[in-house]
C-alpha cells in the first residue's frame, strides 16, 4: 500500500483542490491497481476542514498540537500502522499531479525531494520580488530543494531515519538530512510536480510562506 500524507491546519479553501488532486494520482493507471490511502491530520483545526475531509473517501487523524512536525509524525506512523510502503507527503495548500505517486516511484530511490511550482503569486509579491525567487530557485532534476509538500520516502528508510521530529518547521529538512546520514539513496529531482499557494500567511512560522514574505521585504 502507498500512503498520501497531508497535515492541515485550518485548511477550508484549499482542501477541496488538494483532496481531489491526491485522489486523481491515486488512481493513476500506472500505479496497476496497488490500493493508496490519503490520510488527511487535522491538526487543532477550528473552521470546517474536518466536514471538508469528511466528504471524500480518505481518512483522517484529528490531533491537538499545532505543530507540523508532530502531525506528519502521527500521520506517518498510522500510515506504517496500515502497511504503507512508501509515503508520499504533500501539504493542504498544494495539489499534485495526476502521475505525482507514479514519478515519486518510478525514481527507484530510497527517498525523493521533489520541486514546486507556485502558482496564483499573492499580490504583496511584485514583479522584482517574483524574480529573486525565480533567481534563487533551481526546478531542475539535482536540485537542492527540500518540501514537505513534495516529498517521498520508503517505509524503511523513514524507520532507519527515525522518521519526523516534533519540530514547529523544518521538519521535513531535519528529516532529509537523517537520511543523508544514514545512507539513503534520495532523487533530488524534477519528475515529480506540485503546485503549491504562494500565500504569506504560512501556517507554518519559518515555512515557505515566510519565505516568500521576505523576498517581498528585500
Amino acid at each position: 500500500m502507498i500512503g498520501i500524507l497531508i497535515p492541515a491546519h485550518n485548511e477550508e479553501d484549499l482542501l477541496d483542490e488538494c483532496l481531489s488532486a491526491a485522489l486523481r494520482a491515486s488512481k493513476h493507471a500506472l500505479l496497476a491497481g496497488e490500493p493508496v490511502e490519503v490520510l488527511v491530520v487535522l491538526d487543532s483545526c477550528t473552521d470546517r476542514s474536518a466536514h471538508i475531509v469528511g466528504r471524500y473517501p480518505v481518512l483522517n487523524l484529528q490531533i491537538e498540537a499545532r505543530n507540523v512536525g508532530q502531525a506528519r509524525a502521527a500521520g506517518a506512523r498510522l500510515l506504517l500502522e496500515r502497511g504503507a510502503r512508501w509515503i508520499a507527503c504533500s501539504d493542504a495548500d498544494s495539489r499534485v499531479a495526476d502521475d505525482w505517486l507514479v514519478a515519486q516511484l518510478g525514481l527507484g530511490a530510497d527517498a525523493v525531494c521533489g520541486t514546486v511550482t507556485v502558482e496564483h503569486w499573492h499580490e504583496s509579491l511584485d514583479q522584482a520580488a517574483q524574480i529573486r525567487y525565480q533567481s534563487q530557485y533551481r526546478g531542475c532534476d539535482g536540485h537542492r530543494h527540500i518540501h514537505g509538500a513534495n516529498l517521498g520516502i520508503s517505509a524503511d528508510a523513514y524507520r532507519w531515519a527515525g522518521g519526523f521530529q516534533p519540530l514547529a518547521c523544518d521538519e521535513d529538512v531535519q528529516l532529509v538530512r537523517e537520511l543523508e546520514l544514514s545512507g539513503a539513496n534520495i532523487a533530488w529531482s524534477h519528475r515529480p510536480q506540485v503546485h503549491t499557494s504562494a500565500r504569506l500567511d504560512s501556517r507554518a512560522r519559518g515555512g515557505f510562506g515566510d519565505y516568500l514574505r521576505q523576498l517581498a521585504q528585500l
